[in-house]
């Protein structure tokens, strides 16, 4: 979970808690998604349902709150059951303003507060992050599914929002679908914290469980 996308990951939850399951939320803060990676090589759980996977960007673009080159590759090592997307892939992280590295002065930004800057990723970026994406899921060896919120994902990536382009989520698609000859491919015109998005979402995972358990 991270804040942009606090609404999907909570209405998943009570999913998923109606249907018997204990879940656990993680926050995607590099410590966050690290420490989920950890437990799941442990075997403490029967699946997982990575719908923020924001870390991966500030690992490619030099964020920090990176969790590292292994992050979305425990559950594919172990055989559980996952379900993937791409909430806050239209961001990378930073402190305050004056700590944005020079480099990177010419980008989209978005003050979130005082000690919180968030930059745009770019077209060229995503596509990369969607390829990264599909090559991981597609090595896993357990049940995977990718489900892609078409219309945005995350709070300031849609419609008359900051970080609105239809051009760099289309790069991310288009990256991700070369992983629908190895994983099931599913494509929602929703928004990542529209209630039909989190619906399907946890639906999915309920659906690879009981595949599972079958």
């Amino acid at each position: 979970m991270f804040g942009v996308t606090t609404p999907c990951i909570m209405r998943a939850k009570a999913i998923l808690e109606a249907a018997g399951y204990e879940v656990i939320v993680f926050h995607a803060t590099g410590n966050g998604g690290q420490a989920m990676e950890s437990l799941i090589a442990e075997g403490v759980f029967v699946g997982v349902l990575d719908i923020t996977t924001t870390e991966l960007a500030d690992e490619l673009v030099g964020g920090i709150l990176t969790a590292g080159p292994d992050r979305l590759t425990a559950a594919g090592k172990h055989r559980i059951p996952q379900v993937i997307s791409v909430g806050a892939l239209d961001m990378v992280n930073f402190g305050p303003r004056d700590t944005v590295p020079e480099r990177f002065r010419d980008r989209k930004f978005y003050q979130h507060n005082p000690t919180v800057t968030l930059m745009r990723t770019t077209a060229e970026e995503n596509r990369k992050l969607g390829e990264e994406i599909a090559r991981k899921a597609a090595a896993a060896t357990g049940p995977t599914t990718i489900i892609l919120p078409l219309r945005g994902v995350s709070a300031i990536d849609r419609d008359g929002q900051p970080f609105d382009d239809a051009v760099a989520r289309a790069a991310l698609f288009d990256g991700l679908r070369s992983a629908s000859q190895c994983v099931k491919l599913i494509e929602l015109d929703a928004h990542i914290n529209d209630t039909e998005f989190a619906a399907a979402a946890a639906n999915q995972f309920l659906e690879l469980l009981g595949a599972k358990k079958s």
